[in-house]
């Protein structure tokens, strides 16, 4: 684990929410950096997750991938219903496509989305035996990988100079679910951005093989290389009093679990690794208040849920429910969770629960 010498997290990632306006071109402002990771989901009706990033481009609709689906990035009807344009120091600008702009800037709509900085658009890696392009920020432990798959047991450079703890892969080419190596997992299980699965056993994903310090392995799974097929990686290490990525398991009481990270936490998503459920997520910016703090869903397009049974705490968070989702008793889940204020480092802001 790397130590922070972040003493202000929104410097790295941000969460801002907006209303939509049906304006092409419309600017968003707020995010207080220039985004290399931008993910966008519509808060009040039923519409796809959407994310773009620096290294494949933005200001361009084929470049957008959905979450809560397996549409390569020219498999969908993105261009139609709007995308991330420009970037700027604070934030970016939204186009309509060649409809109505429904997923980014629908007129009324309330929107969320979430910021990260990595590096730019990226440079050549050769740490790996597959060269890669990489968009990486050391200091917040955040790259943005792309290679093209071999189909044979590989490594690919991250450029982190630390081992990632999450490692988010998807084809760009073909309709294929999301795969995610997650730390508390272990190379051994994948577990899918996209569905509600349970994690699997298959070394196929990671090939049985820890990622180092410069490089992630990748077996001969199609998910992650396929021969000649396009791959994005979403790579994060682990940052003291910044991020933390680890697991839980649920006590099915209403007054628990309580789950220590460090820090106030600005963005949590949780997944039930031992059983069927959607991931959850959770930021502090909806509603802003415990216990209020309403969950999206990334495998779903479904809107905003209003529940009352999430607090956001000055060092960790803690869940009010029984529910499967989050605190089942005796399952396993695992999170991976960013500051809003750390409790390490030179930081003067207080952090306090809400």
């Amino acid at each position: 684990m790397a130590y922070t010498t972040i003493n202000k997290p929104t410097d790295y990632f941000n969460t801002v929410l907006y209303t939509g306006n049906g304006t092409d071109g419309r600017t968003i402002t707020g995010v207080g950096f220039q985004p290399d990771w931008v993910w966008i989901k519509d808060r009040s009706v039923a519409r796809s997750h959407v994310v773009q990033d620096s290294v494949r481009g933005f200001n361009d609709g084929n470049k957008v991938l959905r979450t809560n689906g397996t549409d390569s990035e020219s498999g969908t009807d993105n261009d139609v219903f709007g995308y991330v344009g420009n970037t700027n120091s604070d934030g970016y600008t939204l186009e309509d496509g060649t409809t109505d702009g429904r997923y980014v800037n629908n007129n009324t709509e309330t929107y969320a989305s979430w910021n990260w900085l990595a590096g730019g658009t990226g440079v050549s890696n050769t740490d790996g035996s597959i060269t890669s392009t990489v968009s990486a920020n050391t200091t917040s432990g955040f790259s943005i990988v792309s290679y093209t798959g071999t189909g044979s047991n590989a490594t690919v450079g991250h450029g982190l100079g630390v081992a990632p703890k999450i490692v988010i892969i998807k084809d760009r080419d073909a309709a294929t679910d999301w795969a995610i190596y997650h730390g508390s997992l272990g190379a051994t299980k994948f577990i899918e951005l996209n569905t509600t699965v349970a994690s699997q056993t298959n070394n196929t994903a990671w090939n049985d093989t820890e990622p180092t310090s410069s490089v992630f392995s990748i077996g001969t799974g199609g998910i992650v290389n396929t021969s000649s097929r396009k791959y994005i990686a979403y790579c994060f290490a682990e940052i003291k009093g910044y991020s933390k990525f680890g697991s839980y398991t649920g006590n099915g009481d209403a007054d628990g679990s309580f789950i220590y990270t460090g820090f106030k936490p600005a963005f949590v998503m949780i997944k039930r690794t031992s059983g069927v459920n959607s991931w959850n997520m959770i930021d502090n910016k909806r509603e802003g208040y415990n216990p209020q703090n309403d969950l999206l869903f990334p495998d779903s397009n479904n809107d905003e849920s209003d529940v009352t049974d999430n607090d956001i705490l000055s060092n960790g968070f803690k869940l009010r429910t029984t529910g499967s989702g989050r605190n089942a008793s005796g399952e396993t889940y695992i999170f991976m969770a960013f500051a809003e204020n750390p409790l390490v480092g030179t930081n003067n802001i207080p952090a306090t629960a809400r």
